[in-house]
């Protein structure tokens, strides 16, 4: 099935799920946790669902937009491998950026995760993100593989 195709049926079928009572699991990958107000992604049905992820760590600080890009991708890679499924299985992702400068250098770190057929992607440019020090926020979904 077409990437193309596998975004459209799984953004129309989301919402009937959720109204034809499918589960929805938490998917808490080792190290993130859930707070109360977010969760690291939601499974529902067939589709992963990862929240937006900076690019910020405190282990190891990168002010850089490829760091904080990879950092973010990294945790998204988390998410989907938690709940079974991979970055090559993502559909569509959405980035969050603070500078309109820095979407080629995301664009090079984007590329590692995605060499082959990427996911759809829309691109914003917005005024800040929740810490000040982010660049970059990323938030994308997945299908589940086929058994």
């Amino acid at each position: 099935m077409s990437r193309p195709l596998l975004f459209a049926l799984l953004t129309l079928s989301a919402t009937p799920l959720l109204a034809q009572g499918s589960q929805r699991q938490p998917v808490v990958p080792k190290g993130m946790s859930v707070s109360a107000t977010l969760t690291p992604g939601i499974r529902v049905g067939d589709v992963v669902y990862s929240s937006g992820q900076l690019g910020m760590r405190r282990d190891a600080p990168d002010a850089t937009i490829e760091g904080q890009t990879t950092a973010a991708l990294e945790n998204i890679k988390a998410v989907f491998e938690a709940a079974g499924t991979n970055m090559a299985h993502a559909a569509k992702c959405t980035v969050f950026l603070i500078d309109v400068k820095d979407f080629a250098g995301m664009n090079q770190s984007y590329r590692a995760f995605f060499p082959d057929s990427p996911p759809a992607r829309s691109t914003i440019v917005v005024a800040a993100l929740v810490v000040p020090a982010a660049k970059v926020e990323i938030e994308c979904l997945a299908a589940m593989p086929a058994n």
